[in-house]
């Protein structure tokens, strides 16, 4: 059994334990594989271990990947989330390579991510990401301006909205974790009140993944735990 596969079915150990706890039923939580600057070997490693979402945070790198393993493994059926910023200039590549992007924050992107989606794709799965807690170095939407955002993208044809994302200041209390997840969950409560089908909250990572699953989290991102330290070089 390799390291790799210890360690999913570790986390996904530790998911099911959290669920338990909070009360929640089993397998309603989605383990989304960090993958970014990892190499395919590794990502192989997850894949054959049986994970098949996978997240990158950078744009030219995540196509690289996904076009690799829709090549050469296209019987593991790996779904790739793009989970990192989005300029207008790689706008066509995330349109083009990815199922799902969490970062959706402004209109721009979203009208360029429509119609840059190529005929004949399914509509790419978008999440709206909210900056909860206001840090200007953070990316993420003004919880104010989401409901303007989700009607935009809910009149796009190639754009299908699943819910909210967020990654709220990183804080070592639990109570303060909670509360900030708690916040997304009930901003998505508000705005399933005027749009179906959202059934996806994109929260938790590896220090405050108990926090966000009891919040109502039904994605944890999760990278070093599966994968080791990143190698930046």
């Amino acid at each position: 059994m390799s390291s790799i596969q210890q360690n999913i079915e570790q986390i996904t150990s530790q998911i099911e334990s959290a669920q338990q706890k909070c009360g929640r039923a089993r397998e309603r939580v989605q383990l989304l594989a960090v993958s970014k600057t990892k190499p395919v070997e590794a990502i192989l490693e997850a894949a054959r271990a049986g994970q098949r979402l996978f997240g990158e945070n950078y744009v030219q790198e995540g196509a690289d990947k996904a076009q690799y393993f829709n090549t050469l493994h296209s019987e593991l059926d790996l779904e790739w989330h793009f989970i990192g910023p989005i300029q207008s200039n790689k706008s066509r590549i995330v349109a083009e390579n990815f199922t799902w992007v969490h970062t959706v924050d402004r209109s721009k992107i979203a009208q360029r991510l429509n119609d840059q989606r190529p005929v004949g794709m399914p509509p790419l799965q978008v999440l709206i990401q909210v900056n909860t807690s206001g840090e200007s170095s953070k990316s993420g939407i003004n919880e104010h301006e989401i409901v303007e955002l989700a009607e935009l993208i809910s009149a796009l044809p190639n754009l299908t909205l699943r819910g909210l994302m967020s990654i709220p200041e990183n804080v070592p209390n639990y109570a303060a974790q909670l509360a900030a997840f708690q916040k997304l969950a009930s901003l998505q409560a508000q705005l399933s009140e005027r749009f179906s089908g959202l059934d996806t909250l994109s929260m938790g990572m590896s220090g405050d993944m108990q926090a966000a699953i009891e919040a109502g989290s039904t994605m944890v991102r999760i990278g070093t735990a599966i994968f080791g330290a990143r190698d930046y070089a």
